[in-house]
Formats: C-alpha cells, sequence, structure tokens
C-alpha cells in the first residue's frame, strides 16, 4: 500500500538576517496580510487559506521557500519516499525528539516537511 501525501497549510520562507524585517514589513505594511504571531519569535501571514511563516535564517545569504506535505502515516510515507529515491534531509533544521515527520528536498531542491498533522 502506497502512503497517502497531501499539501499541508504551511509555507516558510526562510529570509537572511540582512532582508528579514523588510520581508516582514512588506507583508504587513505593504501588500496588508493580516500578521499572527502563534509561535514566537516567528512571525506568520495569512495567505488565504495557508499561513506564511517568515523565519530569520541567519546562515542563508538568500531567501529560500520551504513547504509542507501532510501523511497520516510519517514512517509509511518516508518509506515510500526512499523507496522512490528521494533523499532524506533532516539535518537542515532540528524538528525536535519525537516529532513524526521530516525534511526531503525534491529534484529542485526545494525544501519540504513532511509530517503527520499532530507531529508536535
Amino acid at each position: 500500500m502506497s502512503a497517502k501525501i497531501t499539501g499541508g497549510i504551511n509555507i516558510a520562507m526562510k529570509v537572511p538576517p540582512h532582508q528579514y524585517q523588510e520581508t516582514i514589513a512588506f507583508y504587513r505594511d505593504v501588500v496588508g496580510l493580516k500578521p499572527f504571531t502563534a509561535k514566537v519569535p516567528a512571525i506568520g501571514f495569512e495567505l488565504g487559506p495557508n499561513r506564511l511563516w517568515i523565519d530569520e535564517a541567519p546562515m542563508l545569504s538568500q531567501a529560500e521557500v520551504w513547504l509542507e506535505l501532510f501523511t497520516d502515516d510519517f514512517p509509511t510515507a518516508a518509506d515510500h519516499l526512499a523507496k522512490a529515491g528521494i533523499v532524506r534531509c533532516d539535518a537542515i533544521e532540528a524538528l525536535g525528539e519525537g516529532f513524526r515527520g521530516g525534511w526531503i528536498t525534491n529534484p529542485a531542491n526545494i525544501v519540504h516537511m513532511v509530517r503527520e498533522p499532530d507531529a508536535w
């Protein structure tokens, strides 16, 4: 049986420090998206049915967009992805002990978190 994987609701924009405040101001003041701070210090914005998180990323020199995928059974999904030749990249950002999910990249090197909806 194949793993069921669906789109998640979170989009993370990893932004280097020299662009962070301007990026926040762009979405808040210029575009006018409604901000929320449910996971301080992270700042998020309502982006239609999705949540756009702006994360300060000191290790980056340019911004990256990271996407989220949901699965009801992460071990089965991880096995399915591994059999398809998709490599895990969990070292990219710690998710915490017991987190039911992990990191992968697609063939174009876009980072995806694959997780169970209640992974935290």
